[in-house]
């Protein structure tokens, strides 16, 4: 499990800063956001709404115990449980550096139709985008991974500099995260119930328990 950086959450705020010149010249925000002007900053989810088990994952895309999680834990429980009706899973960002925040942006300008086969390419390929830490190559492989999605150069203009989204998105991640408890990544929440990090044969065994209870 990893760590949450604490000082990463006070620098979240000015992590568009960070961007490359051609991001920070397409902000137009004239004065900083309220929390009435926020954009709502919604949550993800696979699954039937009614279906008997509830899971929520609290993940980062620069984690690497999150992206073994999303290839050895993640993969089978949909196929056994998210698809067949019995689970439904629903993602939620953590935003350990400006990375981590980049990418949750390039995944959220898919929307839902695309949402959950990008983050699908940002867990399978983070050894690749992550491998150099210059932020204008980052950015760069997270365009790509954006474009082979089937987003526009323009799309990701205006979604990567999109400065209101940062601000919501931040203030919904330090909620979500002081609301149940998060300290590390990946963390589930069962049912409102939090469990650390764990094989796919145990997090089987709790669901199914559940759906014999």
């Amino acid at each position: 499990m990893t760590t949450i950086n604490r000082r990463a959450l006070m620098a979240m705020a000015a992590a568009m800063a960070g961007l490359p010149a051609w991001a920070q010249e397409t902000t137009t925000a004239e004065t900083p956001a309220t929390p009435e002007a926020l954009p709502e900053v919604k949550d993800f989810s696979l699954g039937d709404p009614n279906a008997p088990v509830k899971i929520v994952e609290y993940a980062s895309f620069t984690c690497p115990h999150c992206a073994n999680f999303h290839r050895t834990v993640f993969k089978p429980l949909k196929a056994d449980y998210i698809d067949t009706g019995k689970v439904q899973f629903t993602y939620r960002e953590v935003y350990f550096d400006r990375f981590a925040l980049w990418a949750a942006l390039v995944a959220r300008c898919g929307g839902d139709l695309r949402y959950f086969g990008i983050s699908d390419m940002l867990f399978d390929q983070q050894a690749e985008w992550l491998a150099d830490q210059d932020p204008n190559v980052v950015i760069g492989k997270l365009r790509t991974i954006g474009i082979t999605a089937g987003l526009t150069n323009e799309q990701l203009d205006a979604c990567l500099a999109d400065a209101k989204q940062v601000d919501a998105m931040v203030k919904r991640f330090e909620e979500n995260m002081k609301a149940d408890g998060i300290e590390g990544t990946p963390t589930l929440m069962i049912d409102g119930e939090k469990h650390s990090n764990m094989s796919y044969n145990d997090l089987k065994a709790i669901i199914d328990a559940k759906l014999a209870g």
